[in-house]
């Protein structure tokens, strides 16, 4: 009897994109973990090659770091010997100790710029384009833009997955293994607000990408499994850059735009540890269907071999 190994699903590391820049402008790749470590692993080397002024190494940070030192920082600590939520806590804004929702800077404001042009061009051009999700018809899916696996499955992978852990270990937040990533426009003659819903997500970021705009704030209900009134919702305004962690179950919606564009960045974070066992949309156990790429994040087990007798 003949058994033949699965294929291998083949990777790379999360560094290649959160920590190996490379600077255009001064010949040099750099690893980035902090504004601190840059200048002590680097500035000498900067320095020798023209970045001399405090202004140049400002310049610096702001064009090649996407991701916000608050954000690092927090994840850095997720990371650490004996973190734990207290810890986590004083890093974060908590929005609401009852619902369990927080809000911390996710990136800096030369990258949600860089992403809206980038986010614009796509939606200017001739390439096919799908819904981001059932609720909302305009906007882009980040794997369409070419965006998930350099930007999505690193940000999962190495900082929301330890921030997430900490904040909702009960949620599968240990054990988030795969994403749904996209952004959502509202604008005058698109889409202008959003209805109460809950997401298909274990956990969901919720990043303000901007432009400038009035109205369109969040509200939150209570979770859509327990009985509740949205008579007084928490509302909550959005700040370009940050981002909203909340669990998907819970309700929310988003009040009517007043005026301008507002562009945001959603990732659905699933772990199949979870879901497998129950359907979040309709609690019950999943009635599989195969799908491509991650799917809606159920995933069915699978010997490690295949018997190569038992297929003839």
């Amino acid at each position: 009897m003949g058994t033949a190994a699965v294929p291998r699903r083949f990777c790379r590391c999360a560094c290649f994109c959160s920590e190996n820049l490379y600077v255009a402008r001064y010949g040099l790749h750099v690893r980035f973990r902090s504004e601190q470590q840059l200048r002590q692993d680097y500035e000498p080397i900067l320095r020798r090659r023209g970045c001399v002024s405090p202004k140049d190494f400002q310049q610096l940070l702001g064009e090649e770091a996407a991701l916000a030192p608050e954000f690092l920082a927090a994840a850095e600590y997720s990371t650490s010997s004996g973190a734990d939520l207290k810890g986590l806590l004083q890093r974060l804004d908590t929005v609401s100790e009852e619902k369990r929702i927080y809000r911390l800077p996710v990136f800096t404001a030369p990258f949600c710029q860089a992403l809206l042009e980038e986010l614009e061009h796509f939606e200017q051009s001739d390439m096919p384009k799908g819904r981001p999700n059932t609720m909302n018809n305009y906007g882009v899916l980040l794997h369409e833009l070419g965006l998930d696996e350099p930007l999505v499955t690193p940000l999962r992978e190495r900082f929301l997955q330890p921030l997430m852990a900490l904040l909702y270990p009960d949620c599968g937040g240990g054990w988030l293994d795969s994403h749904r990533a996209f952004v959502v426009k509202y604008a005058p003659g698109q889409d202008r607000e959003l209805g109460c819903h809950y997401d298909n997500a274990e956990l969901t970021l919720n990043v303000s990408l901007g432009k400038a705009f009035t109205g369109g704030a969040l509200y939150f209900g209570d979770l859509f499994q327990v009985p509740s009134t949205l008579a007084k919702p928490l509302e909550v305004e959005h700040v370009v850059g940050q981002g909203l962690l909340h669990r998907g179950g819970q309700l929310h919606g988003a009040r009517p735009l007043g005026t301008g564009e507002r562009w945001n960045l959603v990732v659905w974070l699933r772990a199949s540890a979870v879901r497998n066992r129950l359907c979040p949309m309709c609690c019950r156990k999943p009635d599989l269907v195969d799908d491509e790429g991650f799917g809606d994040g159920f995933t069915r087990e699978e010997p490690a071999t295949v018997d190569v007798c038992a297929l003839t």
